[in-house]
């Protein structure tokens, strides 16, 4: 059967409503009023700030900002997300490079699509079944292709798992286990077919929401040397080369047929894409409304120095509750913090409300109290942390660490993505709270990139940081990407599980068991007793959820934060006065 309403739709409501109350868009190019009706031409910025690209390889991308960006103006799949702000139509997903929206005859334990005619690379070349079937080979070569989410196709694929709890496949470099996936994956002219072990229905969301099942090419395949290389099949291409901690131009793409094409309007005749640049540098610049930064958007959020300047932008400012949820994470590789008598110091010593303070207050952030965003099908609040209470409790956390086997005063490093004013105030603010405890934090921030040093898995840190959205609406979506060491822990990487956790038997079985249960309601409370279980290990504190406030240029038309792009700025619909 074709594919008719995800999951998804469910969580999508509250995002939703919050986005339409706050100027959202639509896909037409009109934008609820606070900008005028978007036309071709003219020339648009997207202001990146401080926070680089890690990864522009499809395979490789999983920070939400780069996936909804690049499947906007250059990356094409099977299917997609409309540009939408309703809750049901813009979490469904519709036909893109394929005829439909994927078909099957065995409840979800095969899918099967059919490429669209017409369809090419920039370099003229057709988009062949063949290029979709080698695009999901590389999410094997975990020794190259780092960073993305693979852990899907280890999951469900049916490929056989060996020893170390791993796929026998290795990908398209080595070969080794080909024969495998050759058979879990087959084209027959345009049409490819991917089989699993198990059913899937939600696999075409999945192609809708990452970039992992996108097509790729086999004679332009570098490897680890194609991080930046964009080889595009969408509405534009980038002119020369990318820059990191500069940036890249995007121009129209000739070979792209806007007839194929229902989603995309490539409204401006270029984007310019600037990284490097302070939040407080891009938003000096937007509040008012000067020079080119009139052309421009950003995913950067307004800093909390600048909130009170806020009405200068008038309905050029937007606030959004976004899905993601912020946390710490012991590192389980770390000598103080394999003892559970660290880790529970750690938790109760966590000073969420000083955190949330520091970074803007209510008008930034809301408490969390689990991984999972309140949005997602199921969830529970983990009562793991009810003892924490918002401001920790430095008591409760000394008795803990006096049990501590590490020396005192315990020294720890804690590693973050820093480097703008709001994010240093807010490591600090955690960091009062544990040494009131007894604990010596270091303070380590990463100013350039970030997950690249963390996914490794000898990286020096004793106390990370992580942000998380569930890739379509289902906890199972939260907690295996992020736990599952089966998945996540290589030689080369820790993919997701940036504190190197490490359930055992006991968590593995959990999973398990939450991915086989076939009724939504008992998966969800399966899913949530994983996460208790975590919450008892301490693989995870949770901090908040962010809210988005941003402001764009006043030359910008059509402005939508939709639905479909996790709240961000929807770059398919939007355009520039020329």
């Amino acid at each position: 059967m074709a594919l008719k309403k995800p999951l998804a739709a469910v969580a999508a409501t509250a995002l939703a409503a919050t986005l339409a109350a706050c100027g959202g868009g639509s896909d037409d190019g009109d934008s609820s009023g606070n900008s005028g009706k978007a036309e071709k031409g003219g020339n648009a910025i997207f202001f990146v700030g401080v926070r680089n690209v890690e990864h522009w390889d499809p395979q490789r991308m999983y920070i939400g900002r780069d996936l909804n960006n690049s499947g906007r103006l250059f990356y094409r799949s099977l299917v997609a997300l409309p540009a939408s702000n309703d809750p049901v139509e813009g979490t469904t997903p519709v036909a893109d490079l394929a005829t439909d929206t994927g078909t099957t005859t065995d409840g979800g334990k095969s899918w099967s699509f059919t490429v669209k005619d017409g369809v090419k690379w920039e370099d003229g070349k057709d988009i062949t079944c063949e290029d979709f079937k080698y695009g999901a080979s590389r999410n094997f070569a975990t020794d190259v292709i780092i960073g993305g989410p693979a852990n899907y196709l280890f999951t469900y694929l049916d490929v056989k798992t060996g020893a170390d709890g791993l796929p026998e496949y290795k990908g398209p470099y080595t070969k080794k286990g080909q024969d495998q996936f050759d058979k879990a994956v087959t084209c027959d002219g345009k049409t490819i077919t991917y089989r699993f072990k198990k059913a899937w229905p939600d696999f075409p969301l999945s192609i809708a929401q990452l970039r992992y099942m996108d097509p790729y090419r086999e004679d332009l395949d570098k490897g680890d040397a194609n991080n930046f290389a964009i080889i595009s099949n969408g509405p534009y291409k980038l002119d020369g080369g990318w820059k990191e901690g500069t940036g890249g131009k995007f121009v129209r793409n000739e070979n792209w047929d806007e007839s194929t094409d229902p989603i995309r309007k490539a409204y401006p005749d270029t984007w310019d894409f600037r990284e490097g640049d302070t939040d407080e540098a891009i938003y000096e610049q937007l509040l008012a409304d000067s020079g080119d930064a009139q052309y421009a958007v950003t995913e950067r959020r307004l800093p909390p120095a600048l909130f009170s300047r806020k009405d200068e932008a008038g309905d050029r400012y937007t606030q959004v509750e976004s899905p993601y949820v912020d946390y710490v994470l012991p590192n389980f590789n770390s000598e103080v913090f394999k003892d559970a008598n660290c880790r529970e110091a750690l938790k109760l010593a966590t000073d969420r409300a000083a955190w949330i303070k520091a970074g803007g207050g209510e008008e930034y952030f809301k408490a969390a109290d689990s991984v999972i965003n309140p949005g997602v099908p199921g969830y529970k609040p983990n009562p793991a942390f009810d003892a924490m209470g918002e401001s920790g409790d430095p008591e409760a956390a000394k008795a803990a660490l006096d049990k501590c086997a590490a020396p005192k005063p315990v020294k720890i490093k804690f590693t973050y993505s820093g480097g703008t004013p709001t994010s240093d105030k807010q490591a600090s603010a955690l960091k009062a709270g544990w040494d009131k405890a007894g604990f010596d934090t270091e303070l380590d921030p990463l100013e350039d990139t970030y997950y690249s040093v963390i996914q490794k898995p000898d990286a020096d840190f004793d106390v990370t940081w992580g942000g998380w959205g569930a890739d379509w609406s289902s906890a199972g979506t939260v907690i295996p990407p992020l736990f599952d060491s089966r998945i996540n822990l290589t030689g080369d990487s820790n993919g997701n599980d940036y504190g190197n956790y490490k359930g055992g038997a006991e968590v593995d079985k959990m999973i398990d068991d939450a991915y086989a249960e076939p009724d939504l309601d008992a998966a969800a409370d399966k899913w949530a007793a994983v996460d208790a279980k975590l919450g008892e290990d301490v693989a995870y504190i949770p901090l908040e959820i962010t809210i988005f406030n941003f402001v764009h240029g006043g030359k910008i038309t059509g402005y939508a934060n939709n639905v479909s792009v996790n709240g961000y700025a929807d770059l398919a619909v939007i355009g520039v006065e020329k």
